[in-house]
């Protein structure tokens, strides 16, 4: 019997200890997506919106009417925050992966704000779709890309690793006549948007016909946070006479 007991007690302290994890694990801030939070802005909603990511990022491109409180440097920049502790607050930073706008959020709500929200989606997906901006001198700067051969991407293939994915960035008709193997089709044009689906910890190859759209969508993972990036050129991989394959 006194078995049983403590047999019981043991299952009860666990769910109690489960409960509680959970209970931390929940947040108390609001998603918004990029259409809502564009409303609001034109509604001309009172709220303010944050810009968590670091000064760098925020000086060359940020949301138009954000300041900027990097979630690294939270407490140096604090004071920028609304005295009012219900003022409508939405924090964002470089998209979906991006953890640094979730973290600024929770640290807000420590601090007794009640109305706080997180625009997910962030900064590459804003400027993607076209929302108002604002950009600094270093936003039209030229970025140096990482080439990878159509040789040494062929033998990357033929490795069988699971190390990396290649992603052709044309239009899905272009996909359809004809494209590297092995790779898959995410259109620049939503690139950001759709980004969740790679894999950070993988080398990402991007690729277009002559060097252009796969140019915008590199930046586009450079600014969304991915480290190990390549760009192929598809006109060369025909040139050395490759497989392509069709849909």
């Amino acid at each position: 019997m006194k078995t049983n007991n403590m047999f019981a007690l043991t299952i009860f302290i666990s769910l109690c200890v489960l409960a509680a994890s959970l209970a931390a694990a929940t947040h108390d801030y609001q998603i918004v997506k990029t259409e809502e939070l564009k409303r609001m802005l034109d509604d001309g909603i009172e709220m303010t919106v944050v810009d968590a990511r670091n000064p760098e990022e925020y000086q060359e491109v940020h949301i138009k009417g954000a300041i900027n409180i990097p979630e690294k440097k939270f407490a140096e920049y604090q004071q920028e925050l609304p005295g009012n502790k219900s003022a409508k607050i939405i924090f964002y930073c470089n998209g979906i992966k991006c953890g640094k706008s979730k973290k600024a959020a929770q640290k807000v709500i420590n601090l007794g704000y009640t109305d706080i929200s997180v625009y997910a989606e962030g900064m590459p997906v804003w400027e993607e779709k076209g929302m108002p901006i604002y950009t600094g001198p270093e936003y039209e700067k030229r970025i140096e890309t990482t080439i990878i051969s159509s040789k040494d991407l062929h033998a990357l293939i033929n490795s069988g690793a699971d190390t990396f994915t290649i992603v052709d960035v044309r239009d899905p008709e272009e996909f359809t006549e004809g494209h590297i193997q092995s790779s898959i089709n995410i259109p620049v044009a939503s690139f950001a948007s759709r980004s969740e689906i790679l894999d950070k910890k993988k080398k990402i190859i991007v690729y277009c016909n002559s060097g252009g759209r796969s140019y915008n969508a590199y930046r586009k993972l450079m600014k969304l946070g991915y480290k190990d990036i390549n760009q192929a050129i598809f006109a060369d991989w025909k040139a050395a006479g490759m497989l392509v394959q069709k849909s």
